[in-house]
Order: C-alpha cells, then sequence, then structure tokens
C-alpha cells in the first residue's frame, strides 16, 4: 500500500487535515501555530491533539511538531499501537523527512551528509536548545536542493535519526545556516517575505502495524509563498 502524494492547502491556525485515516493508523497535516498537546494555560488548550480526538476518542500521538512547524504527524488509535508505533520510531524503522528553507547559498549536492553534534537546553535562554558537549546525542542527515531565485536562501532536505526538541532548528542554527522565519534561532530582520517558520514535515514512511505492508505519505506546504514550493515536487 502506497500513497504518493498528499497535497494540502493550509492557512495558518487553519483547522487540521487528514493525510490519512483507519481503525489503527492516523496521519493528520497540523498547520503551521498550533500546537501539538495542550500547553500551560487556558489560551494554549488548542491543540492537534484535542481537535483529533473530537473525532478520534482513542487518538493517541507518536511524536511531536513544534508548534511553529507544519507537515505530516504520525497517530495512534489505542494505547497497544501507540506502544508498537513508538518502538518502530526507537529502532529507527520509521522514516521522517522535512524540507526548510534556510540563510545563505548551501551547494547542491544529492549526497545525504551527517550532523552528529548533541542538544542540550540553553539554561540561561529558555526555551531555547543549542549544541553542548554535555547535551544528549543528536543526529541529523542533510542535503542541498534548491537555491531561491531571488533570495540568498537554499532549500535543505532533512531527517532526522533522533528527536529532540527543536533538532532540526538548532542544527540548522549551528551550521550557519538558520532556518528562514525561525523567531528563535534565526535574525528576523533578514527574515522579511513571510510570517511562520519555512520548516515542514513532508515525508512520513513506515510499515503499517497490522497489514505490514509499506505505506508512504508526501505533503507540500502550499500555506508557503508559491516561490518557496516550486522545487518541492
Amino acid at each position: 500500500m502506497t500513497i504518493d502524494q498528499i497535497q494540502s492547502t493550509i492557512p495558518s491556525h487553519a483547522p487540521i487535515q487528514w493525510a490519512y485515516q483507519d481503525e489503527s493508523v492516523l496521519v493528520a497535516i497540523k498547520p503551521p501555530g498550533l500546537l501539538s498537546v495542550p500547553g500551560r494555560g487556558p489560551l494554549k488548550q488548542d491543540c492537534l491533539l484535542s481537535q483529533v480526538q473530537q473525532t478520534y476518542a482513542d487518538a493517541l500521538l507518536v511524536h511531536r511538531l513544534d508548534q511553529a512547524t507544519s507537515g505530516l504527524m504520525l497517530i495512534a488509535r489505542g494505547a497497544q499501537i501507540q506502544r508498537h508505533l513508538s518502538h518502530a520510531f526507537a529502532q529507527r524503522q520509521i522514516k521522517k523527512n522535512y524540507m526548510a528553507w534556510v540563510n545563505g547559498y548551501v551547494e547542491i549536492d544529492s549526497q545525504w551528509q551527517k550532523i552528529d553534534s548533541p542538544i542540550d537546553a540553553d539554561w540561561a535562554q529558555r526555551p531555547l536548545r543549542h549544541v553542548s558537549p554535555n547535551g544528549k546525542p543528536s543526529q541529523t542527515l542533510w542535503r542541498s536542493r534548491a537555491h531561491h531565485p531571488q533570495l540568498p536562501l537554499s532549500l535543505i532536505e532533512l531527517q532526522p535519526l533522533t528527536g529532540r526538541t527543536h533538532q532540526l532548528r538548532v542544527h540548522m542554527k549551528d551550521m550557519g545556516h538558520p532556518i528562514y522565519g525561525d523567531t528563535l534561532y534565526s535574525d528576523a530582520s533578514t527574515d522579511t517575505v513571510c510570517n511562520h517558520l519555512l520548516l515542514h514535515a513532508c515525508s512520513l514512511e513506515l510499515l503499517h502495524p497490522i497489514s505490514g505492508l509499506p505505506i508512504k505519505w508526501h505533503s507540500i506546504p502550499h500555506h508557503w509563498p508559491s516561490d518557496f514550493c516550486k522545487d518541492l515536487s
């Protein structure tokens, strides 16, 4: 079973859309600005999980996306499926790829390169994170796909091998190419085209927990400006 491509138009704070639904697995497309789980205080209770549970009471998250990040999220129906999928994540049997526009020109190269830089909390500037020798092991694969025709930006494909908070954003900043629109890790004065983070969980690939068959989804962030989407297909 293969789903080649799911395309969606998602403005900021729009309701979630579905890429897939069955009796054991759900895949939602989270819009930017929506929390994955409830936050602290009454103003942060609206989130992807609460919206999904309005339709599927047995829905449980398997992983999270940062509030500013958009894209595909895998959701289990019931604790048994959640445990199965969480184990698959821990064993790196589930592949997640992201697309991001970053500041600066990065030489285009189809070969994957690896960032292996531990990440720790930046206690002096919470909630920021930073690369630190005392941090938790953090690995990200990346490759450069394209350059913007008018702006000094590069399109980077990212595949996290670990799941640290802000991992992709921290690794890109540490590489000297922070993600465009990142209000935490980039210079906001250089990000003038859009008002949100250009980081999107664009593909998700796994073996279905019941059938065992391979299944894959792909999402294009059409809420990005059009000239940022033409190299994503």
